[in-house]
């Protein structure tokens, strides 16, 4: 297993072959079998990213690579459920969570652009808020790890397992894409995982806390329904 260091043992035309490579390999793989993977490819130079919503992929990871870093983005907009759930996840798991935060606090970011800046520009508040903020914090990393999953709306129903990401010149790993919901409810229940309570209160993808961005979802509507309803926005940029 690798150590991490300032500087790659891969350059990324190797990370894209192993990338590529394993998208192939691992497709039909398991959630366990994936971040086995990319423990045993990348060592510490592998991390998690969660918004909290569950601790999921964090505890996947943390049974593959104990001490694993679990990358958390605090735009300053989160709920306090949320904050909860990152410190409860760094209390219980064997993982070491790093927070990320904005180069802008709220109120320097109100001062610069005007406030309310997630209602009239959600795509330049996530810019600044999310996308930023993880760019700068995968640098000393190889691969990522995320909890997409195809089933959670027409957007993200073509996410590979394994893929080069090459904004960020990456491998990206999405180790549970083929679950349902119905898989994550069972992992839920067999691992006694733990929650964001408002998961139970109609939220199904939670996000920062302003209406404009997380509301709950109406029956029959999917997983994403509630981020930035209305806004013709389906995606923070992370993933784009």
């Amino acid at each position: 297993m690798t150590t991490k260091t300032e500087i790659s043992p891969y350059s990324p035309a190797e990370l894209e072959a192993l990338a590529v490579q394993a998208g192939r390999d691992l497709e039909d793989a398991s959630a366990q079998e994936v971040m086995r993977w990319a423990a045993e490819t990348f060592g510490r130079r592998f991390a998690v990213t969660s918004s909290m919503e569950d601790a999921v992929v964090a505890h996947l990871a943390s049974t593959a690579l104990p001490g694993v870093d679990v990358i958390f983005l605090d735009t300053g907009y989160h709920f306090a459920e949320t904050i909860g759930t990152r410190d409860a996840v760094a209390a219980v798991y064997p993982v070491n969570v790093i927070t990320l935060t904005p180069r802008q606090t709220v109120a320097e970011q109100d001062a610069e652009y005007g406030p309310r800046l997630h209602d009239r520009d959600p795509d330049r508040c996530c810019a600044l808020r999310k996308v930023e903020p993880l760019n700068r914090g995968l640098a000393g990393y190889d691969a990522w790890a995320t909890g997409l999953r195809r089933d959670e709306s027409p957007t993200r129903a073509n996410t590979p397992v394994v893929s080069f990401d090459p904004k960020r010149q990456k491998v990206k790993i999405a180790p549970i894409a083929r679950w349902t919901q119905a898989d994550v409810d069972a992992y839920v229940a067999e691992h006694g995982i733990l929650l964001n309570t408002l998961l139970m209160d109609g939220y199904a993808s939670i996000g920062c806390a302003p209406e404009s961005c997380t509301r709950r979802i109406l029956e029959g509507e999917d997983a994403r329904s509630g981020r930035w309803a209305g806004a013709g926005k389906t995606e923070c940029g992370i993933h784009l």
